[in-house]
């Protein structure tokens, strides 16, 4: 969707997908606005209570099957197990995805690991194209005025036809942009002291997966301990994205800084953002702190 900022105050029902790398401040945002009446669409859960659910319970049962005691009560039938994900804690979508790396600290082999990859990917897929149905179930059955989508930070490593044109038909997507060097060192420092399970791109993988076997003198994916290889390909990750966000951005939405994300604090505030985007998509003037950011070589 494109929009003039008189046309943007005055659209009734407004519809925004939030877009940029995890810990920009997507799931804060939204949180805010559904504090505010905007049904909050989050894509993780989504995936995670339809696409993955069993999968997830499949896997789950399957540890279970393990122990003697929970084996004895699963096959009779007399325990159920299910999935308890909320969108502020996505823990059993991020356990299903995994961490490539050797059996002996958790890791997944990677045949298995494409494989969830592959299922995730098709989840994430199907998620975002049940957006136009939510928005309308939001509005008809909830009463909610306005929509956003909190998408997960690998849309942009989709390259699924017609998923980008789809969000931008029913949306306005609204790329949260990194400007600084110190902004991106943040983000990748607080990645790598918690390394989560992390969707990747099978041509990226498949091109920086010799690079860390080599650099670190390993010749199996066995051997490799699964957060290490976390830790050490995020930052390859983060730039990767960083130019895939603006291809989706520059024809089909407008940008705002991570920096002047953090001063929102209310709906006036972000509608307020968002409008100030689009007076400067309108004018030609990128995101505020652009110049720093084409310093530091990431946009």
């Amino acid at each position: 969707m494109h929009f003039t900022p008189d046309t943007f105050r005055a659209w009734p029902t407004k519809r925004i997908t939030l877009l940029g790398m995890s810990g920009v401040g997507k799931t804060h945002l939204s949180g805010m606005l559904r504090g505010h009446d905007w049904f909050h669409f989050s894509g993780d859960y989504r995936i995670g209570t339809r696409y993955l659910d069993e999968p997830i319970l499949d896997l789950i049962k399957q540890q279970a099957m393990q122990v003697p005691f929970l084996r004895e009560l699963l096959r009779r039938d007399w325990i159920d197990i299910k999935n308890n994900i909320k969108i502020h804690d996505l823990g059993p979508v991020l356990t299903f995805v995994g961490k490539l790396g050797g059996p002996a600290w958790g890791g997944l082999p990677l045949d298995a690991f494409s494989r969830r990859q592959a299922a995730y990917r098709d989840g994430e897929i199907a998620a975002m194209r049940d957006v136009p149905s939510f928005i309308r179930k939001g509005q008809d059955i909830y009463g909610y005025p306005h929509f956003v989508n909190d998408v997960g930070g690998s849309l942009c490593e989709l390259d699924e036809p017609g998923v980008v044109e789809l969000l931008a038909e029913h949306t306005l997507i609204l790329y949260i942009q990194t400007t600084t060097r110190e902004e991106e060192n943040t983000l990748i420092k607080r990645a790598q002291s918690d390394p989560k399970p992390l969707y990747f791109r099978p041509a990226f993988l498949a091109e920086h997966l010799p690079l860390y076997l080599r650099e670190k003198g390993l010749e199996y994916v066995a051997q490799v301990e699964p957060d290490d290889f976390a830790r050490w390909v995020f930052p390859h990750l983060f730039h990767s994205r960083i130019p895939r966000y603006e291809a989706i951005a520059e024809p089909h939405g407008y940008t705002v800084t991570s920096q002047e994300v953090a001063q929102v604090r209310d709906e006036r505030d972000f509608l307020a953002l968002v409008e100030a985007a689009v007076a400067r998509k309108g004018s030609g003037v990128r995101g505020q702190g652009s110049g720093e950011a084409n310093a530091t070589g990431c946009a």
